[in-house]
């Protein structure tokens, strides 16, 4: 390794990891310390990355304010150091972080909030897809749709929060008081997806959502409706897994519907 390339990975470290060896070959200026001197780099840097997420996490940061943001920025950098060339994918751990590190820990609603605002962010930069119409499905004559099963649209995904983080989204981003934060009795299940250029995002019923992740996995249409005769009315299964369909088809989130074989 040269000289230089040896200094560069000092400094790289330097900044990254703590690394006080640098400090070594830098020279004092009349005014300040070398550790001065290099602390204003390392304060860039950081300062950059919270910047990254300020910008990926406009409504969590609006919840904190700027003070609580940085503050709470600042810790997620020192704790998980950036190691992708890409600032959008940064701030990919903060959920996990606020989830499982004091204080932010105590305030489950801080994790809920950060994991909404990644996963419409990640459905914003989904790949595109294919949107399926309601016309394909006249195509499939009707002795044919229990094996009817479905490809959901790249920017769908679906999460759970245990608090109203959901409400206290909307309210931030119609620029309202939000409510108190609280815990739910029940985990809330969203479903997050992409229509046309904008993000979107819907809570789900329990029966649903149970529906939405068994035709992700394959199941072809006629085992869900019996699945769904298990969660209410069995008359009335078939016809609540056309409306869950149906809801589906329009919002566009599947892209292909095809025969099990």
């Amino acid at each position: 390794m040269s000289d230089f390339a040896r200094q560069q990975s000092e400094f790289q470290r330097g900044i990254l990891a703590g690394d006080d060896a640098i400090l070594a070959e830098i020279l004092d200026s009349p005014r300040e310390t070398r550790a001065t001197l290099f602390g204003v780099y390392r304060h860039a840097y950081g300062s950059r990355l919270v910047e990254a997420m300020r910008n990926d996490h406009e409504l969590l940061h609006r919840y904190l304010g700027d003070d609580t943001f940085d503050e709470m920025g600042h810790a997620y950098v020192k704790a998980r150091p950036s190691e992708h060339p890409n600032l959008r994918w940064f701030s990919q751990g903060l959920p996990d972080f606020l989830r499982s590190s004091e204080p932010y820990s105590n305030h489950p609603v801080l994790a809920d909030l950060a994991a909404l605002e990644q996963a419409l962010n990640d459905a914003f930069d989904a790949p595109e897809g294919a949107v399926l119409a309601l016309e394909a499905m006249a195509g499939f004559a009707p002795e044919r749709w229990n094996g009817l099963v479905f490809t959901p649209h790249p920017s769908a995904r679906r999460i759970e929060l245990s608090t109203n983080a959901a409400a206290i989204w909307m309210a931030l981003k119609d620029e309202e008081t939000p409510p108190e934060a609280e815990t739910l009795a029940e985990p809330s299940s969203l479903l997050i997806w992409r229509q046309d250029t904008t993000p979107m995002f819907r809570e789900l019923p329990v029966e649903e959502a149970m529906m939405w992740d068994e035709a992700g996995n394959g199941i072809p249409f006629g085992v869900l409706c019996e699945m769904l005769a298990t969660y209410d009315d069995p008359d009335g299964a078939a016809a609540r897994g056309a409306t869950y369909l149906h809801g589906w088809i329009t919002a566009g989130l599947l892209t292909a519907a095809s025969v099990h074989p």
